[in-house]
């Protein structure tokens, strides 16, 4: 591999980073929304989920006694 002069390397950053296409505040806004929503639902299914469990877990037990 050829090496790269830091100078050089700076340059080819700055071209890089000028094809950033950065998001507008609209999808911004929109995605974190998106995010609150889905990790809300996860929580909820993972909590129905731990529930059911903890009876099947209780219901296993009382019959051991």
């Amino acid at each position: 591999m050829a090496r790269t002069s830091p100078i050089e390397f700076v340059k080819q950053v700055q071209t890089e980073t000028k094809k950033v296409v950065w998001p507008t505040r609209r999808e911004t806004i929109m995605t974190g929304v998106m995010v609150i929503i889905m990790t809300t639902l996860l929580g909820l299914f993972f909590m129905a989920i731990d529930s059911i469990f903890d009876v099947i877990v209780r219901f296993l037990l009382s019959l051991a006694q």
